[in-house]
């Protein structure tokens, strides 16, 4: 994910969420975001897992005909 993103930018962007936010609520976006990113990980990978479960019917029919 951060391959594309260089040091020097990662600092440039830390500094301006800490001009905007200020130090006290950066721990706490931090885990918001956190929390956020987990929620949607968890979501995709059901959302997948339910995909994989319902193309299965769909092979085993095309096999029988």
């Amino acid at each position: 994910m951060f391959g594309r993103i260089g040091a020097m930018e990662l600092v440039i962007i830390f500094s301006i969420a800490l001009l905007i936010f200020g130090p006290a609520k950066l721990p706490e976006m931090g885990k918001s975001i956190g929390r956020a990113i987990n929620e949607f990980k968890g979501q995709a990978n059901k959302i997948s897992e339910d995909v994989k479960i319902s193309d299965e019917p769909q092979k085993d029919e095309k096999k029988q005909s």
